[in-house]
This record gives C-alpha cells, sequence and structure tokens, in this order.
C-alpha cells in the first residue's frame, strides 16, 4: 500500500508522449534527449507510486489516416509515409520501462496539450487535484503547452522536473526554463 503523506493528496503526476516514436532511434517523431531522460521518468513514476500521487500517462494515440492530426503533420500519414503513434502501433506504445498499473490513469490527446479537447481538466478536478508534476516530451511543445494551460486554469503548483523532460536539443530545453516565469516550478530528481 503506497503511503499517502496529506501533502501529496492534491498532486497528481503528468507523463507526457513517452512514447516508442518519440523516444526510440529511427522514431518517426524521435525527440534527441528522449531516451536520456527515461530512468528519470521512470524514478519519477516509482516516486509518485511510493507516495499515493495519481499517475496520468499523456499518450498521442492519432487515427491511421491522419484524419485527427494537426493539419502541419498530416502528409506524415499519406500512404507510404510513417503514421506516428497510430492507435494500436508499436511507436504509440510506452517506452520499455514505463507501464500503466492499477490505478493509473492513460488519457489520449491529439495536440500538444494535454488539456486541450481532452476531459484532464474534469477528471483532475473530480480527484480533488490542484497540483501537477509534468514529465516527458518534448519541452518546447507538449510540455510548455500543458504547463501554460494549466496555469491558465489556475492549479495552485505545476511543476516541471526538469532531468524528466526533453527537448531536441539541450540548448532548447534549457531555454524553455522560461516556464518559471509564470509560476511554475522547475526541479530536478
Amino acid at each position: 500500500m503506497a503511503e499517502t503523506d496529506s501533502k501529496w493528496k492534491k498532486t497528481a503526476l503528468l507523463v507526457i508522449d513517452m512514447q516508442n516514436d518519440f523516444i526510440l532511434p529511427g522514431g518517426p517523431m524521435l525527440v534527441k534527449g528522449g531516451q536520456a531522460i527515461v530512468p528519470n521518468v521512470i524514478k519519477a513514476v516509482e516516486v509518485a507510486r511510493g507516495r499515493g500521487i495519481p499517475i496520468i500517462w499523456v499518450v498521442r494515440e492519432h487515427d491511421p489516416l491522419g484524419r485527427d492530426v494537426e493539419l502541419f503533420r498530416r502528409h506524415l500519414y499519406s500512404p507510404g509515409k510513417p503514421k506516428p503513434t497510430s492507435k494500436g502501433s508499436f511507436g504509440a506504445e510506452l517506452v520499455d520501462g514505463l507501464e500503466i498499473k492499477g490505478d493509473d490513469y492513460k488519457l489520449v490527446k491529439t495536440r500538444f496539450s494535454a488539456f486541450f479537447n481532452t476531459h484532464l481538466h474534469s477528471y483532475l478536478q473530480g480527484a480533488g487535484i490542484s497540483n501537477l508534476v509534468i514529465t516527458g516530451v518534448q519541452t518546447p511543445n507538449c510540455i510548455r503547452q500543458t504547463v501554460f494551460d494549466a496555469v491558465a486554469l489556475d492549479y495552485q503548483s505545476v511543476t516541471v522536473i526538469i532531468d524528466a523532460t526533453a527537448a531536441a536539443t539541450p540548448e532548447i530545453h534549457v531555454g524553455m526554463q522560461c516556464m518559471s516565469s509564470i509560476t511554475s516550478q522547475i526541479y530536478w530528481t
């Protein structure tokens, strides 16, 4: 049984886009820094489980024909193209070492933000969650947009674990520490 401390009762961990197509070499949406953060994301998940913090696995899963994909990515779903994170594909699966268990929650998104056109906010409100901890990829896109939306939705605390998030290059990733200017917190594992 997980040890639940009252300070963690209103906190949830979001693990964003830690899927094969984003993390593995040769993946069509490869985030070059993604593989390096897998151990720290695993550690964050283990800490969350140990503290009784709900874990929300935020994943992209797209229609194989690309009908739900952003306009700028639709070319990736034409005949003969890779069709990244298509529902049911190997590329849409979580990278090895990460696993949805028990009471964990899987949320499917089709845009950068975990909040956009999903029921994440409703789910978190129903669970009494007001504090978020963010891990995953990619910092300038999905991480940043989720953080901005969480702040706009008045979550009390939005924390980004800097060494459990990644971007295409270290320079881009470090540059995203500007998120701290909107009251989110930046921490290392």
